[in-house]
């Protein structure tokens, strides 16, 4: 086995959803492009308590590092690097040619944002960013808050910890200097490569891909896969290292031949990079009218820099009056098969391409719920319509799950059927 690290994000808004945790993801990936597995990632709240717990499991895991984000600030719950120095028994010492640093950054920082503030609390807060564990390595701020590298104490056992800020631009920032440090490169010297490779899958169900992987389990040898079902896309990773190569080629090809229709992705790209480079390839542009989906297709197709090459725009056309003089519904159309109609989403995908001067439009109309449905046209239910140079591709479908549901799933709908009509099925 090589080296295995462990990571605790700290911050009680994180704990409690109301922060996403953009850190632990993060460290995890960059820790397998070193070489080096994560055996947990725990993200624990403000209390001084839980935060010992989760250090001291991390220890009793044999893992060979330990980092964690958050607590490095001058607030009273800010409480990571004094946690750390007493699990690892280094007690704490003011650096003061840090605390000099960290003063000039904040000063600075503060100048620019026009902030009156305290003297007396601003150096109170400095000087309790610039106590260090005796013995501990200090990494520079990239913010205001500096990173630490803190041995455990001679004599004893136990991995290093790695403390890093929590605010991802700071914490990314720092990351060179982390792997740059003798004592986490001495720490993590049995690293071995670890690979990893996506392939996805639309409209498979998860029970029939197990089915297969049972088939094919005497060939798996060493391999790490997991499966995710998201809005109808199966998203298969596997984890190797390089003396398993062989046999994750041979699952690709087996899965290949097992799913020649649904198996849509063979190199991780998802389907929103293949939707851009197929546009960009073919120097198509695209224009979107959305009724019940509302501009978020047009928000999915503009999320990717350099969209402006191909996307023109969109038209959120919710009422019958927009559909008519904004995409150029017909009237006529729309009173005698109703807004929600696969004749209506050909029209707006028409009207999209017409209005905006686009190469390909798509058209979405439907119910989303909560209300709204009736017995003919139930909550749920989409019509949408692609239409391109070489034709329309219509799709009718009835969408389970909350009005959210409804909405996110006819938008990766509608961008499979965009690689349908793009692309093919690969």
């Amino acid at each position: 086995m090589g080296a295995r690290a462990g990571i605790v994000v700290t911050g009680t808004e994180v704990l409690t959803g109301r922060v996403t945790d953009r850190n632990g993801p993060w460290l995890a990936e960059e820790l397998r492009r070193f070489g080096v597995d994560v055996a947990h990632v725990l993200i624990v709240g403000d209390r001084r308590e839980d935060l010992r717990s989760a250090l001291r499991f991390l220890a009793g895991t044999g893992v060979d590092l330990v980092i964690t984000s958050g607590g490095l600030g001058p607030t009273a719950d800010d409480l990571t690097g004094e946690v750390v120095g007493e699990i690892q028994q280094r007690p704490a010492e003011l650096d003061v040619a840090l605390e000099h640093r960290i003063h000039a950054i904040v000063t600075a920082l503060m100048s620019r944002r026009g902030w009156l503030v305290d003297p007396a609390a601003t150096a109170a807060g400095v000087r309790k960013q610039a106590l260090v564990p005796l013995g501990a390595a200090v990494l520079e701020p990239v913010g205001t808050a500096p990173g630490l590298v803190v041995p455990v104490a001679d004599g004893q056992g136990g991995p290093p910890i790695v403390v890093l800020p929590g605010p991802p631009a700071e914490l990314q920032g720092m990351w060179p200097a982390v792997l740059a440090d003798p004592i986490v490169q001495a720490a993590l010297s049995g690293r071995e490569e670890v690979r990893q490779r996506t392939l996805r899958m639309w409209n498979t169900p998860e029970s029939e891909l197990a089915a297969t992987l049972r088939t094919l389990e005497p060939g798996l040898g060493g391999l790490e896969i997991t499966t995710c079902l998201r809005g109808g896309e199966l998203e298969i990773v596997t984890r190797f290292g390089a003396p398993e190569q062989t046999a994750y080629d041979d699952l690709a090809t087996a899965l290949q031949s097992a799913y020649p229709d649904t198996l849509f992705s063979y190199d991780g790209r998802t389907v929103d990079d293949m939707v851009a480079d197929a546009l960009a390839r073919e120097h198509l542009t695209i224009a979107t009218a959305e009724s019940c989906t509302a501009g978020l297709l047009a928000g999915r197709l503009t999320e990717r820099a350099g969209s402006s090459e191909w996307v023109l725009g969109g038209l959120v056309v919710y009422s019958n009056a927009a559909k008519r003089d904004l995409a150029g519904v017909p009237e006529e159309l729309l009173e005698r098969v109703g807004a929600v109609s696969a004749e209506v989403a050909a029209a707006l995908a028409e009207g999209a391409r017409s209005r905006l001067g686009a190469d390909v439009g798509v058209g979405i109309t439907g119910i989303a719920g909560p209300g709204g449905g009736t017995a003919e046209k139930p909550v749920g239910l989409v019509h949408l319509c692609v239409a391109g140079p070489s034709g329309q591709l219509p799709r009718t479908i009835v969408l389970p799950g909350s009005r959210t549901d409804v909405r996110t799933r006819s938008v990766t709908l509608a961008m499979h059927m965009l690689r349908e009509l793009l692309v093919g099925s690969q």
